[in-house]
């Protein structure tokens, strides 16, 4: 049950955009059309899972052990530096079809702030690897959803008239900030979840 309250919880009450306001670049750059969406949203899974596991490992196993947690972000930045290249690397030589559907959206990652803020989540909440690799599972899918949902949102926007003062970036801000309130309707899931299964 503790897996399952991560699960929910990661997907839609503490959504890594449209509640933690991580990987905001990609949320606004990238969803302009929902293939395009699904496509960034599978590569971030695909990385923010790996990445979420090597890192829990070099905290685990060399930074606290060698007393060095003072170097956690510049670590953890390198870390997901040199694994989306290596990823690029392998996908390129083993999976061509694949580099090039991802191709284009692996870059991007590097710089995506939601999978170095999960690296540090996860040892801040001070989570097993299993619970890790739940968590970092569920926050790309919960990140792919509200990029799908909004891509698909400004393909409705594009083929209505807009007025032009609210046209370009101002009605991407307003259903940005609409979808964000929407998903504030899951806030008590959670907790209600934790009272029906007597979870602390």
């Amino acid at each position: 049950m503790e897996y399952i309250l991560i699960f929910i919880s990661a997907i839609f009450v503490n959504n890594i955009v449209l509640s933690q306001f991580l990987g905001i670049c990609p949320f606004l750059g990238v969803s302009q059309k929902v293939s395009t969406s699904l496509g960034m949203g599978a590569a971030v899974a695909f990385v923010l899972t790996l990445a979420t596991i090597v890192t829990y490992l070099v905290q685990t196993y060399v930074l606290n052990a060698f007393g060095l947690g003072y170097l956690q972000t510049i670590t953890f930045i390198l870390v997901i530096a040199a694994l989306v290249q290596m990823v690029e690397i392998v996908m390129k030589k083993t999976s061509p079809a694949l580099y090039q559907a991802l191709g284009i959206f692996l870059p991007l990652i590097t710089t995506n702030c939601a999978v170095l803020g999960v690296a540090i989540l996860v040892i801040q909440k001070e989570f097993s690897l299993v619970q890790s690799v739940v968590y970092a599972f569920s926050t790309a899918i919960g990140f792919a959803l509200a990029l799908t949902v909004f891509a698909g949102l400004r393909e409705q926007l594009a083929m209505v008239k807009v007025p032009k003062g609210m046209s370009g970036v101002a009605i991407v801000m307003v259903t940005a900030g609409l979808l964000s309130l929407a998903f504030m309707g899951f806030s008590g899931v959670d907790g209600g979840l934790k009272l029906l299964f007597g979870l602390d």
